[in-house]
């Protein structure tokens, strides 16, 4: 691969990301836990190298209503209870914004947030169960958890799986994707351990550290985790 994509695609860069975290071989207890839907294939391939189990935690960000792939926050859904962080700069963004238009709706951005927030929901919730079926709430406690994404935006996914996560205290708790082309602060302010082989600076989007970074879909993740 060329130094602007060190990634063939997400199987490679999993593999590449499990060689990463080889110390944690072994490890008690070991969870490797997949960000739906392109963490899912990440994660397995780092849960391959590793020997590890494989289950997920539904993730999904919230996008302003003008740029959907701009992640205004993210929320998370995890054995029945909803976990959500706000991206506070793109927010204050959006405000400023929409005063262009709307001078005098200071809490615009908010009421946005909030909306776009309650349909994210509902897909968490169908993802929760199309993914899992008759597999057992997810109980992290006592555990060292991995928990994997294809890469690092913003932080905002990661962080809300994190946060949901630590709740239910594990043992160790570590963040891990093969490349942020922005700040992993965030998850390292949640995290035991980030692990992140690739610095992207200067990569506008994730997915131009791959060669190959279709999107991932439902059957997919569904194929990988083995739910009938």
């Amino acid at each position: 691969m060329s130094a602007s994509r060190p990634y063939r695609d997400r199987q490679d860069a999993g593999r590449a990301l499990g060689v990463e975290l080889a110390p944690y071989f072994g490890a008690p207890r070991l969870l490797v836990l997949g960000l739906p839907r392109g963490g899912v294939p990440v994660a397995a391939a780092v849960a391959g190298v590793l020997r590890a189990p494989l289950d997920i935690v539904a993730v999904r960000k919230v996008g302003v209503p003008a740029q959907p792939e701009l992640a205004a926050g993210a929320m998370a859904w995890l054995a029945g209870n909803v976990t959500t962080v706000r991206n506070e700069t793109v927010l204050a963004d959006w405000q400023r914004a929409m005063g262009s238009f709307q001078p005098q709706d200071a809490g615009a951005a908010d009421r946005a947030f909030d909306e776009a927030a309650a349909i994210s929901l509902l897909e968490l919730i169908r993802r929760d169960k199309l993914y899992r079926m008759r597999r057992p709430p997810l109980d992290v406690s006592g555990r060292t958890v991995i928990v994997v994404d294809d890469g690092l935006a913003t932080g905002s996914t990661m962080r809300a799986a994190l946060l949901a996560l630590r709740a239910q205290e594990p043992a160790r708790l570590v963040a891990a994707a093969p490349v942020s082309c922005g700040n992993a602060a965030d998850a390292a302010a949640v995290a035991d351990d980030v692990v992140i082989p690739w610095n992207g600076a200067g990569l506008s989007a994730v997915g131009q550290a791959y060669a190959v970074f279709g999107q991932t879909t439902d059957d997919e993740v569904r194929k990988i985790l083995g739910t009938p």
